[in-house]
């Protein structure tokens, strides 16, 4: 099921020669518009009294979109095309991100401070009292984005290399929301032991861990064992940061809809890494009713191709995605494009909440439906009610290194969603306004606020 909506991933700039005549450029945009583009900011590079050049940004739906538009423009009479600009491309060209130097060093005492030989005498006072590594170094604000590549967005396994960008834009999300010095690092092995090995080996330098696109099952196990060996917190965002915000979108969903969380019948669709950690944290949150399915349909205790964590979630009944969301009050979908239809979304409960989070295409375009539910969300920025991870994990890993967290605690999950929640306020709080956007300010504070209390009260918080 194709989007046709165009948006900034597939986005333009056409440099065009003009000449400098009355509705020249107005053939210009109407040749865009009428293959579909949208038409972004015009800038004028040069005029002469003959001619002008000007960078026209245009957002498409796809490649195939894009080149569509181009040769539309080309086609028109009197005008040059001289350049195409891939904007995305463009953006990521030559990489995000950079490392900066906190010191300038200007004179030779600077450097002698700075490296050796004054250096030697930090190395010895952490020798001394290893403890002196948060205070001395940039462990005590450095973050590790560690992915295998086995899983990058939804595009599946595209190996370490393929997997870099995403862990650029991570580190970028990191600084930008939350101060976090963070870095990518993209292990050229999916063995589950060496990769534990590594990370291990690493930690020394930072002072949490963030894992990042690693396929299910392997992922727990990794999270778990790391988890127990090492004494810095360790998160994978994928699970946990999904969680996080999606439970704070439906702490203010069931709010809309006056339902209690203990009342509600959930079906969650999706039973990899993101699906298993949202049916947990409900469960922590209070939810009672909770049908999970995968692409096989409902997680029954009569079937024998179960993991560990999906037999967790295993009930008597049996039956499709279909079945289950007949009388369902709450779907939450982590899982693929187009699998829940306007038929489905119908035969749900009155004021029904629909979460279709895949991304970029979700379960269901809200479009279909939009009159049949009483909440519909998205992981798009283009549609209300974004669950946007952003959301959570710059201001948990904010917390986390603040008090010095050993480790992360489900109720440091559950105070992180409910601190987002807050964020909307009552009188702001409609079915187009469940959870704050990802620009809010006050987001990353009052996350990491939240987490440290719950960190301080779970016993885990070293300052």
């Amino acid at each position: 099921m194709a989007d046709l909506t165009p948006n900034s991933s597939f986005s333009l700039t056409i440099r065009l020669e003009i000449p400098n005549r009355v509705g020249m450029l107005a053939s210009v945009t109407q040749a865009i518009a009428t293959s579909g583009g949208n038409l972004g900011q015009i800038d004028l590079i040069e005029q002469t009294r003959n001619i002008s050049v000007r960078d026209v940004t245009v957002d498409a739906s796809s490649t195939e979109h894009a080149e569509m538009i181009v040769e539309a423009v080309k086609a028109l009479p009197h005008i040059h095309v001289k350049q195409v600009y891939d904007r995305t491309f463009n953006l990521h060209r030559g990489g995000k991100i950079s490392i900066c130097s906190r010191i300038h060093l200007k004179s030779v005492s600077d450097l002698a401070m700075a490296y050796t030989p004054g250096v030697g005498r930090i190395c010895k006072a952490i020798a001394q009292d290893p403890e002196e590594v948060y205070n001395l170094t940039i462990k005590q604000n450095t973050v590790a984005i560690v992915t295998d590549g086995s899983a990058v967005l939804g595009l599946g396994n595209l190996g370490p290399e393929a997997a870099l960008p995403v862990m650029e834009g991570k580190a970028m999300l990191f600084k930008e929301f939350a101060g976090i010095d963070a870095f990518p690092i993209c292990l050229a092995t999916q063995d589950t032991d060496e990769i534990v090995r590594t990370i291990k080996n690493l930690a020394p330098v930072f002072g949490g861990v963030n894992l990042e696109d690693i396929a299910a099952p392997r992922c727990f196990e990794i999270e778990q064992r790391l988890r127990q060996e090492l004494d810095i917190p360790v998160f994978h965002d994928d699970q946990h940061g999904t969680a996080i915000v999606t439970l704070a979108a439906l702490f203010n969903a069931l709010k809309v809809v006056h339902k209690p969380m203990e009342k509600i019948r959930i079906v969650i669709n999706g039973a990899g890494a993101a699906g298993v950690a949202i049916a947990r944290l409900l469960r922590k949150a209070g939810a009672e009713t909770i049908i999970m399915c995968d692409s096989k349909g409902i997680l029954s205790t009569q079937r024998t191709d179960l993991t560990e964590e999906k037999q967790e979630f295993a009930v008597k009944a049996q039956g499709s995605l279909a079945g289950a969301v007949q009388g369902a009050d709450v779907f939450i979908g982590v899982s693929a494009p187009g699998v829940l239809t306007p038929e489905m979304v119908k035969s749900m409960a009155k004021d029904a909440i629909v979460f279709a989070m895949a991304n970029p295409i979700p379960e269901i375009q809200p479009e279909l439906v939009r009159d049949d539910v009483a909440v519909i969300a998205t992981g798009r920025s283009d549609y209300p009610n974004q669950i946007n991870n952003v959301l959570a994990f710059p201001g948990v890993f904010r917390g986390a290194l603040d008090c010095r967290a050993q480790t992360i605690t489900a109720s440091m999950y559950l105070e992180a969603a409910s601190a987002i929640a807050s964020l909307v306020k009552p009188s702001d709080l409609d079915k187009e306004h469940i959870i704050p956007s990802v620009f809010d300010e006050r987001v990353s504070t009052a996350v990491a606020a939240a987490v440290q209390r719950a960190a301080r009260q779970d016993g885990v918080a070293r300052i």
